[in-house]
């Protein structure tokens, strides 16, 4: 998005590294993340790129399971402190010294999730014989788009979401958080139909795995919030409306 032509073939070598992918290429390419922010509203993605997200602890606790399950090396090399609380001195200290850091609780809870996944056999068959945080990227609606799939095997993608809602009922989940478009915009950018797409769904509080197969139906609703995301970024980013004076016309009786 600054204007230039870049090689794909590099541009691919060089987002295997986190650094790259989540720091210089943010602000050449837009990610599911960025539609989400702009679905949600305008005046969100301008803040969050502005301050940054900030980190909740559903977002630490999702990070550490996906690296215990997918790459427990780089799990093993994070930083934890034998803490049960971020309020310890220990942790304070640790956090000033290196940065990102994490607690003994959320090493065990990670682990507790981790080690139960791993048993289960239909989780397990899932991930063997397949790569892991494989990167692309490509265009969508004239625009760059990175991602990066969480599994890749000969049959597809498959997402590992974690939950605090029922499993059997997480379908809902989908357009709430707008899963919807991550489906939309990995399966266009990998090529693949919407049924090559799964998500692998882990409830942190009891265990419980369920899955769900992508459909045509999530797809579609995945590529109209994107089209209608993207004119938003067109009309506020691209060509300089003012947000500020932004109004909305509020519905209903």
């Amino acid at each position: 998005m600054d204007g230039k032509n870049y090689s794909k073939k590099e541009l691919l070598k060089k987002m295997v590294d986190d650094t790259f992918y989540y720091g210089e290429l943010n602000k050449l390419a837009l990610s599911s993340s960025a539609i989400k922010l702009l679905t949600d509203s305008p005046n969100t993605y301008k803040f969050v790129t502005n301050t940054g997200n900030k980190e909740t602890s559903a977002l630490r606790e999702g990070k550490l399971v996906h690296w215990a399950i997918l790459e427990p090396q780089k799990f093993s090399e994070q930083i934890f402190v034998n803490v049960s609380q971020k309020s310890a001195k220990a942790y304070k200290e640790a956090k000033a010294k290196y940065g990102e850091v994490y607690t003994r609780t959320e090493k065990e809870y990670a682990e507790r999730i981790t080690d139960h996944f791993l048993r289960n056999e239909y989780a397990l068959k899932c991930i063997t014989n397949c790569e892991f945080e494989i990167p692309n990227i490509g265009m969508i609606g004239g625009y760059p788009f990175r991602c990066k799939a969480d599994i890749v095997s000969e049959k597809g993608i498959i997402d590992i979401k974690t939950t605090t809602s029922k499993v059997i009922n997480w379908h809902y989940d989908i357009d709430k958080y707008s899963y919807d478009v991550q489906l939309y915009i990995y399966c266009t950018i990998f090529k693949i139909p919407p049924f090559a797409f799964k998500f692998l769904v882990i409830n942190k509080k009891n265990l419980e795995i369920g899955y769900k197969d992508g459909t045509q139906k999530i797809f579609d609703n995945g590529k109209r919030k994107t089209e209608l995301a993207l004119k938003l970024f067109e009309k506020y980013f691209i060509n300089g409306e003012d947000l500020d004076n932004r109004i909305i016309k509020i519905g209903g009786d």
